[in-house]
């Protein structure tokens, strides 16, 4: 199966084209977004040399199920869903800042904690915690949006006096960013999961705020299976997670860390099959549903997307 790691096409009123590390993203006539979930796969910033077959449409077709799961909440950005890989949906104006919401001490808030700090992004951590312990309460670490490198981290009041996002705009956010995760932890919960930590991202369009993005992938969050959890947390133990994490295990076993200098271990078939497999894995855990597998190419995308955008046109 061949992996889709790049694409070139030519839609009717494509006015751009941008290419981050994993998407391919089309602006049609500025009022519409094809964005194209290739198979590239990133880690520590760094693109690897082989696509995974399959890893576009595992992604695409969780965000696609979460942004209907929560469209009570607000408005989402998604029109339709073409072909597993691509998603269409308007064109918004984005904030310039992600919304991060943590339930649990882990993953960035482990390491800033051990580390002895005990103020994050302007909240309070309670003394006595231990990695991968619930916070009392879920705790919105805001980032500000880098055009390039690292994102970092930011208060409220800094979001605020910096006119990033307007204090009721951003009200707002935090309200639907509470609401948001709320919801997904119920959706983890009935699956047997624990959503740890996310992150959302809005825009606005005609005045109104939308929520954009990918939402509860595992390239986004962090899942705990909920099976042992306790116990596992008791004897100090690493926990059985859901997410990417395995590849950056793979790579920091072989060297890699993304550093000047180190090279990217051989990615054989062997390798790429296994992370195919489990993504594979993490759609059936997320969703509940059984995966389905399919032949597809570039031309399959760009001929399901084109008849998209017709009647849309």
């Amino acid at each position: 199966m061949n992996a889709i790691v790049k694409t070139d096409f030519h839609f009717p009123g494509q006015k751009g084209k941008y290419v981050g590390k994993v998407r391919d993203v089309y602006d049609i006539d500025g009022k519409y977004l094809a964005m194209v979930v290739t198979d590239r796969i990133s880690a520590f910033d760094v693109v690897l040399p082989k696509g995974v077959p399959y890893k576009g449409a595992v992604l695409n077709q969780i965000a696609a199920k979460f942004l209907d799961a929560t469209k009570d909440i607000l408005p989402n950005w998604k029109v339709a869903v073409p072909d597993p890989n691509v998603t269409v949906g308007y064109k918004c104006e984005p904030f310039k800042v992600e919304m991060v919401i943590r339930g649990y001490l882990a993953g960035h808030s482990a390491r800033e904690y051990k580390e002895g700090k005990r103020l994050l992004c302007g909240n309070v951590l309670p003394e006595g915690m231990v990695e991968n312990q619930k916070f009392p309460e879920p705790i919105i670490t805001p980032t500000s949006k880098a055009a390039a490198g690292h994102d970092e981290d930011i208060t409220r009041e800094e979001i605020i006096s910096s006119g990033l996002v307007p204090a009721e705009d951003y009200a707002k956010l935090e309200e639907y960013t509470r609401e948001i995760f709320r919801r997904g932890t119920e959706i983890a919960a009935k699956q047997g999961l624990i959503l740890v930590d996310t992150k959302y991202e809005f825009g606005k369009r005609d005045g109104q705020i939308y929520l954009m993005d990918e939402v509860h992938t595992p390239d986004s969050s962090r899942y705990f299976y909920a099976d042992g959890y306790e116990e596992r947390l008791e004897r100090g133990e690493h926990q059985k997670q859901l997410s990417k994490e395995f590849v950056r295990e793979w790579l920091m076993a072989n060297g890699f860390q993304g550093q000047a200098g180190q090279k990217v271990p051989e990615m054989t078939p062997e390798v790429v099959n296994h992370i195919t497999d489990r993504y594979i894995e993490l759609y059936e855990k997320i969703t509940g549903e059984k995966f389905v597998r399919r032949d597809y190419s570039a031309e399959s995308i760009e001929k399901n997307v084109a008849a998209c955008l017709s009647s849309l046109r």
